[in-house]
């Protein structure tokens, strides 16, 4: 059931501790997301929570969802918990119950055209229930821990490029430069526009532009923050501009770090190159993420509209001459 006020005081269990403060914000802004949605498409507020329990006094588990672009067709699963009463129903109970989870915040995104989901790559039972619920990977990335050097000294950029912050004007070069690096199938899924970009972005946030050709080339953009505590980057190059790895890159990251003393650049897997270019720079690898989605169809309900048409094309189809009459039912 969704999460209420009376829910907090009952998520004693340890592995609830980090998600309190989140739990809380989101109950502070049920109302005003539903009167926001109800006027204008907007960045949402607040996750939305559901949570399972054998009694009101003993929670099983939470998930956590989130519609991830303006429109609301693609969504995302934030968090999936479970506690330490579930493991009291064994292995298989506790997977039945995420997988309960996630069915029912699935049904309840009404919207939602696709969802997505990322886990560990080393986090075996996670992708297997995923999996079960239709979650196909479509991206692995490694997580680079980086201690950037706060005295390094402004570093060379190719004349025929420029240094451009992240802003309202330039969107829309860091939005087309996303959708000529991300695979086809994830692009499509996600249904990203300028201004979810824009609302899933922190500054600083730069890219390399190629004002030749008016398109940008290479970007850093800063992540909205999630519950790692360190400040994200994702690193984009465009497939014909790999020359770029060295001076040009270096620049670009050194000034999405900005003060930031610690930050995780996220990385494609499969580009090698480049994850022998970050590991030159002393970054270190933290970990691999499966970025995982599925695509939801619904049968929708003729329209009374519909019926009712059909009814009077059948009605007048039998007085039309020449026309032999067909049986045709017309109600119950």
């Amino acid at each position: 059931m969704p999460l209420r006020g009376w829910h907090l005081p009952l998520l004693s269990d340890p592995c609830f501790s980090d998600l309190l403060p989140l739990l809380q914000r989101a109950l502070l802004l049920q109302a005003p997301e539903r009167l926001l949605n109800s006027i204008t498409a907007r960045p949402p507020l607040a996750p939305e929570a559901l949570i399972a329990y054998r009694d009101p006094q003993q929670p099983l588990g939470l998930v956590l969802s989130q519609r991830i672009n303006r429109s609301g067709s693609c969504w995302q699963l934030l968090q999936l918990r479970s506690s330490g009463a579930s493991l009291a129903a064994g292995e298989a109970g506790r997977m039945a119950i995420e997988a309960a989870l996630v069915r029912e915040a699935i049904q309840r995104g009404r919207s939602a055209a696709s969802w997505i989901a990322t886990s560990s790559s080393n986090d075996d039972e996670r992708l297997a229930l995923l999996r079960q619920q239709g979650f196909q990977p479509l991206r692995r990335e490694t997580l680079w821990r980086w201690e950037p050097d706060p005295c390094s000294s402004n570093r060379a950029v190719p004349r025929d490029l420029q240094l451009r912050p992240l802003n309202r004007r330039t969107a829309g070069a860091m939005w087309q430069l996303e959708q000529a690096t991300l695979p086809a199938q994830l692009r499509q899924l996600l249904d990203r526009r300028i201004d979810d970009l824009l609302d899933q972005s922190e500054q600083p946030s730069w890219m390399l532009f190629d004002a030749t050709r008016q398109q940008a080339v290479a970007g850093a953009r800063r992540l909205r923050p999630g519950l790692r505590g360190l400040p994200e980057v994702e690193l984009s190059v465009h497939p014909g501009w790999q020359h770029l790895l060295g001076e040009p890159l270096q620049q670009l990251l050194e000034r999405c770090a900005g003060t930031a003393e610690q930050l995780l650049v996220r990385s494609d897997v499969l580009d090698q190159d480049r994850s022998h270019w970050l590991q030159s720079l002393g970054m270190a690898p933290e970990g691999e993420e499966v970025v995982m989605a599925r695509s939801v169809w619904r049968r929708h309900a003729p329209q009374p509209s519909q019926q009712m048409a059909q009814r009077l094309e059948a009605v007048l189809g039998r007085l039309q001459p020449g026309q032999r009459p067909i049986p045709t039912p017309l109600g119950r």
